[in-house]
């Protein structure tokens, strides 16, 4: 993959940056309204890429783009939550969008590649995010107050945007392909996520060193996915 590695060290950079001011005490949120837009823009780049690479769609590219643009807007909107709680409604929202956007994206180019359908797979993949989701949410239930119908509307679209990834893997590919990396990047988005909602709701974000592993894990989802988009074949 080498031109999304590329890109790969300027977001290591700028990714390192964020964090350094996000761990700081007290919070540095001069610098993560920095780093954090910056490095969500390097992704959107990653994905603009795959317009001069031979394996690439153009429609497949423009869905990825549009969810990280969505994602761009949500990592801005949640850099204030804890001083303004609206703004994480908002960006609750802004990453549903995203989600819908690669949702799309991924059951377009399943179609595209014309990957075999396999319903014994596909359900079962469902039935296990389908457990994992509750069993996430049923632990966040106690801590989530007026939050509960937002967060639930969230569980229910990204663990739909994981399936819809998952099942587009077709074994034996190797791992440079649409299906490996979307599949990949989902995930680690999905463990993200978890993290990140565990820790703001249960532990009320009072560990800021869990921001390496939620922000690490979101990074390099978003890259992941990004970079599928050069390689739809």
């Amino acid at each position: 993959m080498p031109f999304p590695l590329a890109f790969g060290l300027p977001l290591i950079a700028a990714v390192a940056l964020l964090l350094r001011a996000e761990i700081r005490t007290p919070r540095d949120t001069r610098q993560v309204k920095v780093w954090k837009p910056l490095a969500t823009l390097i992704t959107i780049a990653i994905a603009a890429l795959a317009f001069t690479q031979p394996h690439s769609h153009p429609i497949y590219s423009a869905l990825i783009i549009a969810g990280l643009i969505c994602s761009l807007v949500g990592d801005w909107l949640l850099i204030d939550q804890d001083t303004q709680p609206k703004q994480f409604v908002y960006g609750l929202g802004a990453f549903l969008a995203a989600h819908v956007f690669y949702i799309v994206a991924f059951a377009f180019a399943r179609t595209l590649l014309a990957v075999p359908s396999n319903p014994t797979r596909d359900v079962a993949v469902a039935a296990v995010l389908l457990l994992l989701g509750m069993t996430v949410f049923f632990y966040l239930r106690p801590s989530l107050g007026n939050y509960a119908q937002p967060v639930l509307l969230y569980v229910t679209v990204i663990s739909l945007m994981v399936h819809q990834a998952t099942i587009g893997v077709e074994l034996g590919r190797g791992i440079g392909t649409q299906g490996a990396l979307a599949a990949g990047g989902a995930l680690f988005f999905y463990a993200s996520d978890f993290m990140l909602a565990i820790n703001k709701f249960v532990f009320s974000g009072e560990d800021a060193s869990n921001s390496i592993w939620v922000l690490g894990a979101y990074y390099a989802a978003q890259f992941l996915i990004a970079s599928s988009a050069s390689f739809v074949h």
